[in-house]
């Protein structure tokens, strides 16, 4: 059994709660014209100007309360992508994902897979920019990021993607269900297996959970080990059994 579900309870630090009195006047929303443009401009992005496109975009309010704008990290090549909501406290401070508590334990999770952050795996969110008090995006602002992590996958090309938490899980297969109905299974986005699974903010809080987490995580290794395998049989001219 990994560690990691053993660990006792700590503070989470990814409460959802907004604070009182923040009030944000969202950017109008840019004609249609130019938002194709802009996805389009997206879609051609290298990783030499990734980053730096990201930290410049202001296609939402959240350019106005940002800090720093949280691109990703990780391989480029990986063959898992992790994906989450949207950066904590910590992340805008730092400009990385998962750096918090919640970080901890998901790079605790990623070690009872014998992998880590710098090899194999990337970790993006869907949003680039944390929204204030942790609040749950706005339809406007995931759209306007969207195309980010859309490039991001076809930039990386990974094998497999798992979704960390409802929120990431319903926005990239476009449902509105709950988490316990998208898990156990193997879903789609872009093309590219997706595994559903729950955030690390949430486990902090809900320790039996992990043990369902594990099981995601496990539903995921077996996964791509069969993708890995039926890329190994083409590539020898057998074809898949």
């Amino acid at each position: 059994m990994p560690v990691w579900r053993l660990r006792a309870r700590y503070r989470s630090d990814a409460t959802p709660i907004a604070p009182h009195g923040v009030n944000e006047a969202p950017l109008a929303a840019a004609p249609q014209t130019d938002v194709e443009t802009r996805v389009t401009r997206i879609a051609m992005l290298d990783w030499a100007h990734f980053a730096a496109d990201v930290s410049a975009c202001t296609a939402c309010g959240l350019a106005r309360t940002r800090n720093k704008a949280v691109p990703g990290v990780g391989d480029q090549h990986a063959e898992w992508l992790f994906v989450g909501e949207a950066p904590g406290a910590e992340e805008d401070a730092k400009g990385e994902p998962f750096v918090g508590q919640a970080g901890r334990l998901l790079d605790s999770m990623l070690a009872a897979l014998g992998m880590n952050r710098a090899k194999a795996v990337y970790i993006a969110n869907v949003l680039k920019c944390r929204p204030p008090g942790n609040r749950s995006p706005t339809p406007l602002e995931v759209e306007a990021c969207l195309p980010y992590l859309d490039r991001q996958i076809a930039l990386i090309q990974p094998k497999l993607i798992v979704a960390l938490g409802k929120s990431a899980a319903t926005t990239m297969l476009h449902v509105e269900t709950t988490i316990a109905s998208l898990r156990g299974r193997v879903h789609r986005y872009k093309g590219v297996p997706l595994i559903v699974t729950y955030h690390p903010a949430y486990l902090l809080r809900n320790l039996p959970d992990k043990a369902k987490a594990w099981e995601d995580l496990c539903l995921a290794r077996a996964t791509l080990r069969g993708i890995l395998q039926a890329d190994i049989l083409q590539t020898a001219g057998r074809g898949p059994t």
